[in-house]
């Protein structure tokens, strides 16, 4: 119960905190940089503008990903041992998806362009990272002990 009590705060703790970041750029924030710019862009594929061609199909994909990931989550247990990091993934994950059905796109606003131009990205596409990077090093540093007798 705990773990899903964590899960729970973590996920609804990443949407409104990238919700309310994004709701800043959409109501017409920007600020230059030498190295990034905090500008408003809406993303219509995935990473690096890519699966753009899917369209407004591309969300219902979506959705149907983190459904699937959150029935395997909670089917195999995983909420108990990685509740935090798999949070931020679902809550980053959620947040995107609800940019695809309000704004048409993902609203990204990081835009890196010092020595060369990197992708514009978000908060949530941050929290997405963090966790998988988190839940790659807990399975290949820390894995579970099995209970073989």
């Amino acid at each position: 119960m705990r773990a899903f009590v964590v899960f729970l705060l973590v996920v609804i703790g990443t949407f409104m905190i990238d919700q309310n970041i994004k709701s800043i750029f959409v109501e017409g924030y920007y600020r230059a940089g030498k190295c990034i710019d905090l500008e408003l862009h809406y993303n219509k594929g995935i990473a690096f503008s890519m699966f753009a061609f899917v369209g407004p199909y591309l969300k219902w994909v979506q959705s149907l990903l983190i459904i699937g990931i959150l029935y395997f989550v909670f089917k195999e247990g995983y909420i108990k041992r990685d509740a935090f990091p798999i949070g931020l993934l679902i809550g980053g994950s959620l947040g995107n998806v609800y940019d695809r059905f309000v704004h048409g796109g993902v609203v990204d606003y990081i835009a890196w362009h010092c020595g060369f131009n990197f992708a514009v990205f978000n908060y949530a596409d941050i929290a997405i990272d963090i966790a998988i990077a988190w839940i790659i090093l807990m399975v290949y540093f820390f894995p579970e002990k099995s209970e073989s007798k």
